[in-house]
């Protein structure tokens, strides 16, 4: 692995860190009750914003209250992503190709998976109501978007990646491209 892929790997995995410092996730709702909108921010191991008033706006269409329990992921989530940056350091420090390449595959699995993760909590959310709830419109399902924005009754909600989020996703970004560069070279040199 050159040298100057290992220097980029450091600074991505360096550059992680601060998603545990800083929301990884946001969903905005914005009703006309509610102009200024509502934020909910989903950290690594927290739950911020304005929890308690969604989820009691929430609760008259069936939906569960929102609460940190609601989220196993956060007892050990911030554990993960400490050991994609320390074993992405020790990538940069050996480099060593097909080392890279495991963590490579590991780093984009693990992110794979954490998607598909808030995605399936979305779904249960949006989908696994109480028929018991104050309002029901029949065949209604309030899943909220993973990515973008989307009508829900009143309310136009918005789920983008919040300062931690984007972090990872540059981080990703510029792995795969040393990831791509790395495969190139290495192809281009084997021809030789």
């Amino acid at each position: 692995m050159k040298k100057s892929s290992a220097v980029l790997i450091a600074i991505a995995c360096l550059a992680m860190i601060v998603s545990l410092f800083v929301p990884l996730w946001t969903v905005t709702l914005e009703a006309p009750q509610y102009p200024e909108g509502l934020i909910l921010e989903i950290w690594l191991n927290k739950l911020g914003g304005q929890v308690d008033i969604i989820s009691e706006l929430n609760h008259y269409i069936g939906m569960k209250k929102i609460s940190v329990e609601m989220f196993p992921e956060f007892e050990y989530m911030r554990t993960i992503l400490l050991g994609v940056v320390i074993s992405g350091l020790l990538v940069a420090i050996l480099r060593k190709k097909w080392l890279f390449v495991f963590w490579f595959v590991v780093f984009f699995g693990i992110a794979a998976l954490g998607i598909y993760d808030f995605w399936s909590w979305e779904y249960d959310y949006g989908h696994n109501l109480d028929p018991r709830a104050a309002i029901k419109i029949p065949d209604m399902y309030y899943q909220p978007p993973l990515l973008g924005c989307k009508q829900l009754l009143n309310f136009n909600a918005c789920s983008f990646p919040a300062t931690g989020g984007w972090i990872v996703i540059l981080s990703g970004t510029l792995s795969f491209l040393v990831f791509a560069y790395e495969l190139f070279f290495n192809k281009k040199r084997s021809h030789k």
